[in-house]
């Protein structure tokens, strides 16, 4: 009886559909060819599928555009569309050679609806022309690290010597995010910009469905040309941890996106590492009533950790050995820096704990007849 009731269970189970064992598998199965999930600030890999293959990456390419038009412009600038810019094929802010605008809207249009010819445009003005302007950007992928990447546009148009990697990608945004006004712009989900020349303004909806189908989404860009199939990077923060996940020529770009992003926020999770308050390192006070001083951290330190990187987080303590009174509680006297490997990933000031006032007279007048008497006996007893 127990053999036939064994023999069932197996006949059963081996007819369950192949989905049915997902839940066993903690390794995320997307259809995308290159894929990668990274915590930002860190720089860790949380899980990649050839992940420095070298692909066309479409629209993405406009992540580049956008970090080095706001570090070579100013969002204040006024740009003139030229005739080149204002032809520019596909995606489009539609905008009329002669037309004017803000900088600053032209990187929404580019971001949010994926203007080829505000991209252009961009350029133009502060490069001069298109390839100075691909050149500064392959430049800044190389300084970056993302050294397999080559831009020959701002765009993201077919071209043969334009290419990147899902990893160089993923570096690439995750240095945007140290940038404010990048991030506020690829989280944006609509903008209103002028029309020069109509009775409305343009109402932009960002294309980057990821701000409305995933909890903590703030960016990035979309994606797509026949040769480079459906691409997106992607990003979500939660409870302070940032990661980005590049999928590239995927069959379902938000599935994957949405599983890579769940995968990542099950392997890292925010750490304090410091409490605000935390004594880090006690200090020699010269002339003062008191002869040391306790450093504490002014504020808490929170990092990103996974399982597998407890032990790569180390503290760089910036302090003097001594310090001369007088001192007051709360005065800044060094700094931390919490680092993983070889980055920065949090920092805080470190405190005087109690004020230290200056000696009396007579203190000073002892102490340096102290300190004599202790010199002689220390050199010629």
């Amino acid at each position: 009886m127990l053999r036939h009731m064994l023999l069932l269970l197996l006949v059963l189970f081996l007819m369950l559909p192949l989905n049915s064992f997902a839940a066993f598998d903690q390794t995320p199965d997307v259809t995308a060819k290159s894929a990668i999930v990274i915590e930002a600030s860190t720089g860790k890999v949380l899980y990649e599928k050839d992940a420095e293959q070298r692909r066309y990456p479409a629209s993405t390419t406009k992540i580049m555009t956008l970090i080095v038009a706001l570090e070579h412009g100013n969002l204040e600038d006024i740009v003139t569309a030229s005739a080149t810019a204002a032809s520019t094929e596909g995606s489009s802010l539609w905008l009329a050679q002669d037309e004017q605008l803000k900088l600053g809207d032209l990187l929404y249009g580019i971001m949010l609806i994926s203007g080829n010819d505000a991209t252009v445009a961009v350029a133009e003005h502060i490069s001069g022309s298109l390839p100075k302007f691909a050149q500064l950007m392959t430049e800044k992928a190389h300084a970056i690290g993302a050294v397999s990447t080559f831009f020959t546009n701002s765009s993201g148009l077919p071209d043969p010597n334009h290419y990147t990697t899902a990893h160089d990608l993923a570096r690439i945004t995750a240095y945007g995010y140290k940038n404010p006004i990048f991030t506020q712009i690829v989280g944006s989900k609509t903008k209103i910009i002028p029309w020069p020349g109509k009775d409305h303004d343009r109402e932009l909806f960002n294309e980057n469905r990821m701000l409305w189908l995933y909890d903590g989404a703030n960016g990035v860009k979309t994606g797509y040309t026949d040769a480079a199939g459906r691409c997106l990077v992607s990003a979500a923060n939660r409870n302070g941890v940032q990661l980005i996940t590049v999928v590239l020529d995927s069959d379902y770009m938000w599935q994957d996106s949405i599983v890579l992003l769940d995968y990542g926020f099950k392997h890292v999770s925010p750490v304090k590492m410091f409490n605000q308050g935390d004594i880090l390192k006690t200090v020699r006070v010269t002339n003062g009533k008191t002869g040391s001083v306790k450093l504490l951290l002014n504020s808490s330190i929170v990092a990103p950790v996974s399982e597998t990187d407890k032990d790569e987080f180390r503290t760089e303590i910036n302090a003097p050995d001594k310090i001369e009174a007088p001192i007051k509680a709360g005065q800044k006297l060094g700094s931390v820096k919490l680092m993983y490997k070889n980055v920065e990933v949090g920092s805080a000031d470190l405190v005087a704990a109690e004020s230290i006032e200056n000696k009396s007279l007579v203190g000073l007048v002892w102490s340096s007849v102290w300190n004599f008497f202790t010199f002689i006996v220390r050199n010629f007893a």
